[in-house]
């Protein structure tokens, strides 16, 4: 109980920047502290010695700021109260440094008077004129050169060397991709010549795409329907991939097989289709009269081969031969094939 007692206090004492022994309390005239709320901190050379502890209206158009010092610091009569950005979500501190004149200590309650404060910057202003910048960054680049340039314009950056660093090579990428950009616009420019030249033609399809939709939303009912058909014919058609799949396979394997003879016997194929065309030739020209082919005779031959049963076993008793030697059974001026085919009768 007594260890959960100190850790809560020890938190609430660092959540309300509560601190204990004595303490010096200042105030400052300043022309805008718009942002500034008790409890933010008081920095010296960017330490936190202190708090504000009010904020009051102040002549009718100033305010007057109450802050307390811890311990028992002092600060000189010449010091210059600034109000400064802690961050880019617009907290704000603020940081007391040297000016010049006397370095006699600031009597405890005293004011420091309009001319020794500094108003924060106008971050409205600002980001205005780096608007430009801005726009060719990405969102975390924008949030790391604005805070570098707050802290920069503050006096707080001690060299502008980390955002001209960022400026330079924004900048240089930008001039490496000058011929793309001016090809890009170049093109932007055509395309919106073109869509100027046939506003009329773009019109019409905007009205008839109106009129698409509207009939769409119309026949919704019977497109809903159509679904469902379509969803039954995936179904079928699923359902048929699968019985047929078995048969397919084996089908696609014997494919496989035949062009792998064909390609085997490719000298053998590319023979028999040289000489088909002369042979499908020939067919045709039987077959010229209808659907029945015609021989002619143009000769044969003919043996008569007895076995009597003598020791020379069988006997050629006639051997005979026609040749007929009319014009239709000779080729090429020489007689014909006694087995050759003729011209139709």
């Amino acid at each position: 109980m007594v260890v959960t007692s100190i850790l809560t206090l020890a938190l609430a004492t660092t959540i309300g920047n509560v601190r204990f022994g004595g303490s010096t309390s200042y105030s400052a005239v300043f022309g805008d502290v718009t942002g500034l709320l008790p409890g933010n901190e008081v920095r010296i050379a960017g330490v936190r010695v202190g708090q504000i502890e009010s904020i009051e209206v102040h002549q009718r158009n100033l305010a007057l700021v109450g802050f307390r010092l811890e311990g028992d610091r002092e600060i000189a009569q010449s010091t210059i109260a600034r109000l400064r950005y802690r961050n880019i979500v617009g907290e704000r501190y603020i940081a007391l440094t040297e000016g010049t004149g006397t370095a006699d200590p600031l009597a405890e309650g005293a004011t420091l008077p309009l001319a020794q404060t500094r108003n924060a910057l106008d971050l409205t202003v600002l980001f205005n004129g780096f608007r430009p910048l801005f726009q060719a960054l990405d969102p975390q680049s924008v949030n790391q050169a604005a805070f570098e340039l707050i802290q920069t314009l503050q006096g707080e950056g001690g060299t502008v060397e980390s955002l001209m660093a960022r400026t330079a090579s924004l900048t240089n990428t930008l001039a490496d991709r000058d011929e793309v950009i001016g090809r890009v616009l170049d093109n932007l420019e055509k395309v919106l010549a073109t869509v100027d030249d046939r506003g009329s033609e773009l019109a019409d399809l905007i009205v008839q795409l109106r009129r698409l939709a509207a009939g769409f939303a119309q026949d919704r009912e019977q497109i809903g329907q159509s679904l469902d058909g379509i969803s039954d014919l995936t179904s079928a058609t699923a359902s048929l991939l699968t019985d047929v799949r078995g048969p397919l396979r084996s089908d696609i394997r014997e494919l496989g097989e035949l062009a792998t003879t064909l390609d085997d016997s490719k000298e053998v194929v590319d023979g028999v289709l040289q000489r088909l065309p002369g042979k499908l030739d020939a067919i045709v020209s039987t077959a010229t009269y209808g659907s029945f082919f015609n021989f002619y005779l143009c000769g044969f031959d003919g043996k008569l081969i007895v076995d009597d049963g003598s020791e020379q076993g069988r006997n050629l008793l006639a051997d005979e031969q026609f040749v007929n030697d009319v014009a239709r059974c000779k080729r090429e001026g020489g007689p014909a094939d006694p087995a050759a085919v003729g011209a139709p009768r």
